[in-house]
């Protein structure tokens, strides 16, 4: 909000971030495949996330008040995390909705709003495509940007995919008792994300400006199969093998993305 608008009460708007984020490897046997899962449920346990968010309470100025967590069995994890504002009057830093810190599923409630984070892994019934994801939504209201914290969530989590969306929801008023439905300027979410990400990812918006919904999808650039293949060196594959498994692994990505099923390709 502007320094010359005053508001008449309290700051009513909604600020919603939700975004799901997408890891994708390669398992070639059963064993492998349970190790990935395995691996996966260790790095992103109940207590790794609470750490994470943590830090996102920190970052966009806010207080916890409780913490519940749990982890699943046979895979997965949620925390819970009941948050208050900020005690004092936040900083003109944390108002403020440009890129914040870098990282390192969890669920957290503010006083009037909420943090979620929760995480699914899974993996293909045969081809040995295993995939880690990962669904956020960061709400507050008031002064306090959930964008704020995206980069950091972003460079949280090794994400081969990810879909964001951004939403200002009700209106404040003004002491002349003018509404207002948002109060910050906002075309995009790319205008949040830093220059490292941007670089790393082919990105799409569909946004809706009337509505402020703003809406974007992230789809890594490049696939090195060093990076995607566990359990085994990617040395043991032939160049057949590896050109299959990078059209696999690739094919998976664009149906994530593109949110369909593609019949043509290697299964």
């Amino acid at each position: 909000m502007h320094d010359k608008i005053k508001l008449f009460g309290f700051n009513n708007l909604t600020k919603s971030l939700s975004f799901n984020i997408y890891d994708i490897s390669y398992a070639k046997t059963e064993q492998h495949k349970q190790e990935y899962i395995e691996y996966i449920d260790e790095l992103y346990n109940a207590d790794r996330l609470t750490e994470i968010l943590t830090k996102v309470t920190e970052i966009i100025g806010a207080n916890i008040l409780n913490i519940a967590r749990q982890d699943y069995d046979p895979q997965g994890a949620s925390v819970t995390m009941l948050i208050a504002e900020h005690p004092i009057e936040p900083t003109d830093k944390q108002m403020d909705p440009t890129p914040g810190p870098l990282a390192d599923a969890i669920v957290g409630h503010l006083d009037k709003s909420h943090i979620t984070v929760h995480t699914y892994p899974e993996s293909h019934p045969d081809n040995g495509i295993s995939t880690f994801r990962v669904d956020i939504d960061v709400s507050t209201c008031g002064l306090i940007s959930p964008l704020k914290a995206l980069n950091f969530l972003l460079h949280s989590f090794d994400s081969d995919i990810v879909t964001m969306d951004y939403r200002v929801r009700g209106f404040t008023r003004d002491v002349d008792g003018q509404k207002h439905y948002i109060d910050h300027e906002i075309n995009s979410i790319q205008n949040y994300i830093s220059e490292d990400t941007k670089d790393t990812y082919d990105m799409l918006d569909v946004n809706v400006y009337q509505e402020n919904i703003f809406h974007t999808k992230m789809l890594t650039k490049a696939v090195d199969l060093d990076q995607y293949v566990f359990g085994e060196g990617i040395e043991e594959f032939s160049d057949e093998e590896r050109n299959e498994l990078q059209a696999r692994i690739r094919r998976e990505m664009q149906e994530i993305f593109y949110s369909r099923n593609m019949s043509n390709g290697p299964k």
